[in-house]
Formats: structure tokens, sequence, C-alpha cells
């Protein structure tokens, strides 16, 4: 049975439908993760270049192992339209073992 604090959830707001859906495939086809929840209308308020902003968002909920971080990442940034996008992991403190355990076997350990 995998530990939980081997799991975390990375968090990435898209602009749009179309986006959120591309990288959400790209992780799962690319088995950095077992399951990406797409969440859309998010508001999103914020400072940018010295400005205040506000956007309608998709939020990406990504499940996945740490050590796939950097690949999560990486292909993030390769497929992200923003200049500078949100990316921010989660660790998972505790969760269904048979639901870690599912994660764990969905996600490629190289």
């Amino acid at each position: 049975m995998p530990m939980s604090d081997n799991f975390h959830i990375v968090l990435c707001t898209c602009p749009d439908k179309t986006s959120a859906s591309n990288i959400a495939r790209i992780l799962v086809e690319n088995q950095q993760c077992a399951c990406v929840n797409i969440i859309p209308g998010v508001e999103s308020v914020y400072q940018w270049k010295g400005q205040i902003e506000s956007s309608q968002e998709h939020l990406l909920i990504i499940k996945s192992i740490k050590t796939a971080y950097p690949r999560i990442e990486q292909h993030i940034l390769a497929n992200h339209p923003y200049e500078l996008p949100e990316i921010i992991a989660v660790s998972i403190e505790i969760g269904l073992p048979s639901y870690l355990s599912w994660i764990n076997d969905n996600v490629r350990k190289n």
C-alpha cells in the first residue's frame, strides 16, 4: 500500500476550455498523472504588471505522485498559453488507500 505522503495535487488555471482540456489530456496520455479534474467558471482576481486584473478561468486539479512533478511542470509550461502559468503542488495528507493505489498504478515512475 503506498504511503499518502508520496502523493500530491497540482493546481493550474487555464484561460479557456480548449487549453485546459489539451493540458489535461497530455498529462494523462503521458502518464504524468492518474486524473485531471477541470473546473470551469473560476474567477481569478490578481495583480499583473502593476494592474489589478480579473478573468474567468478553468482550474485543473491534477492527481499524481510527487516524483512526477518535474515532468508535469515541463508539460504544462510547453503547452500553456500564459506567460506565467499557475503551477502549485499541494501534498495529500491522507486519502482512501485504494484511491491512492489507483493513482500510483496509473503514473509512470520514470
